[in-house]
C-alpha cells in the first residue's frame, strides 16, 4: 500500500481571495460550492491533486520550503506578465541570457512560485 497525494495545502489569510487568484492563474475552476468568506476552498486542477486553501491566523514569515512551479502554455515571458497583471509580484530573476532558467513570483499573500519555460520556449532553444 502507498499513500496518494490528495491536495497541496496553502495556509493563507483569505482563503476565498487567494483561491480566486490561483483559479485565474491556472485557468481552473474553484470548487462549485465556494463562496466569498469561506475559510476553506479548493481550486480543481485538470490533473492530480487539488490546490486546497486553508485560512489561518498566522501570517507568512519567511521563504516557502515547498512551492509550486508553473509551466505555461504560452511563453514564459507572456505568462510572467499575465500573472503580474493578476496581482502577483516579481521576487527573483533566475532567467539566463540563453533562455534557460525561471522567474520567481509571489501570489498576493507572498507565497513564492516559479514560472518555468514553456514547451515552445524549450523547443526554440534546442533548434
Amino acid at each position: 500500500m502507498v499513500s496518494v497525494l490528495q491536495n497541496v495545502a496553502i495556509d493563507c489569510a483569505d482563503a476565498y481571495e487567494l483561491a480566486r487568484f490561483w483559479s485565474r492563474g491556472t485557468d481552473r475552476p474553484l470548487h462549485p460550492e465556494t463562496k466569498p468568506g469561506d475559510r476553506e476552498t479548493q481550486v480543481l486542477l485538470a490533473e492530480g491533486p487539488v490546490l486546497y486553501f486553508n485560512q489561518v491566523l498566522e501570517a507568512k514569515k519567511s521563504k516557502n520550503r515547498i512551492h509550486l512551479c508553473l509551466r505555461p502554455e504560452t511563453s514564459r515571458e507572456q505568462e510572467v506578465e499575465r500573472l503580474l497583471g493578476l496581482g502577483a509580484t516579481f521576487v527573483t530573476d533566475h532567467r539566463n541570457p540563453d533562455g534557460s532558467g525561471w522567474a520567481v513570483l509571489a501570489d498576493p499573500e507572498g507565497n513564492e512560485f516559479c514560472v518555468l519555460r514553456s514547451d515552445s520556449d524549450r523547443a526554440a532553444m534546442s533548434s
